[in-house]
């Protein structure tokens, strides 16, 4: 592990879904002091007692610290660093609400899915507090702080926004890989958020729409050749915006999303639970930098409404 002088030992996750459960339940596990804070109880209380239950690649029991309701409480009793997992909707009331909590020594995370969400949080917290990272794993929630991995493709990434913050986001980074969960710092982080949010913006909304899981979405040949051109636009968008998707990416995406599994993605358990999408910040941001760039995306911009279309009103 890279050498730092930061230490950070108090952890705080905001968001009690299964992206928070499992960063939460890692770091519990590894004996550091965390508080799980989310706007609604009944998925906060089991996550004292009897623990966060994580099963499937990675089966493990933990207790956090303590649990709350309040953001207020963050900033009253502040952690060193606060994850950040809930859906990108919820980012500017949550980047307003932890405007107090910067100081010195203190770092905000987004640990989500999304293009620009860092770029949320920064326009209230500064660029100095936040960090961004990219997360390699699939996870589906069973009930409340008890998530299956379908998956867990390690290492996960961490870049800071300031270069001053570098060495806290190297401390960080050695924390989780401490804790079972492997964190790489990167200088790339723009671009790696791209080459997931193109496998996002190909596959999630598809089975949103359809309500078919990723295999099915995957064996079919018609619903195939539309994850495949909004594949290729995705790419279009990136590479004429100069995010480097490396040359031989549109192989690896064909190849990457023909080894899903009869996995329902995120945006498809949105919808079927009646709530809110991501579907702004993965396929609307894809057809914002288009438009930006002149590059016409008429796939991304269809699915985008079709999905919107089927949101609770």
């Amino acid at each position: 592990m890279a050498e730092t002088n930061y230490r950070p030992t108090r952890f705080a996750v905001i968001g009690a879904g299964p992206v928070g459960g499992i960063v939460a339940a890692f770091l519990a596990k590894g004996g550091y002091d965390v508080t799980l804070c989310d706007i609604v109880p009944e998925l906060l209380a089991p996550a004292m007692e009897p623990g966060i239950i994580l099963e499937g690649v990675d089966n493990l029991q933990a207790k956090v610290s303590r649990t709350t309701t309040n953001i207020d409480d963050l900033i009253n009793d502040p952690p060193d660093v606060i994850f950040v997992t809930v859906k990108a909707t919820a980012l500017p009331l949550i980047a307003s609400a932890l405007e107090d909590f910067v100081a010195e020594g203190r770092y905000v995370i987004s640990w989500q899915n999304g293009i620009d969400t860092e770029l949320e949080l920064a326009q209230h917290l500064g660029n100095k507090a936040v960090m961004r990272g990219v997360v390699n794993f699939g996870c589906v929630p069973l009930s409340p702080c008890h998530i299956r991995l379908a998956f867990h493709h390690r290492p996960h990434y961490l870049q800071e926004l300031d270069p001053e913050s570098k060495d806290a986001a190297i401390a960080i980074c050695n924390v989780l890989t401490e804790c079972g969960l492997d964190t790489k710092h990167t200088e790339q982080i723009t671009d790696m958020v791209w080459r997931k949010s193109v496998l996002n913006a190909s596959m999630n909304p598809m089975c949103a729409v359809t309500g078919m899981t990723m295999v099915e979405v995957i064996n079919d040949p018609i619903t195939f050749s539309l994850v495949d051109a909004l594949i290729k636009e995705a790419i279009a968008v990136a590479r004429i915006n100069e995010f480097s998707l490396g040359s031989n990416y549109y192989p690896f995406a064909i190849n990457y999303i023909k080894n899903a599994g009869a996995h329902k993605p995120s945006m498809l358990q949105d919808i079927e639970a009646n709530r809110r999408t991501e579907i702004d910040y993965i396929n609307g941001k894809i057809v914002e930098y288009g438009v930006q760039a002149g590059v016409p995306t008429p796939y991304n911009n269809m699915i985008r409404g079709l999905v919107k279309a089927l949101e609770p009103k």
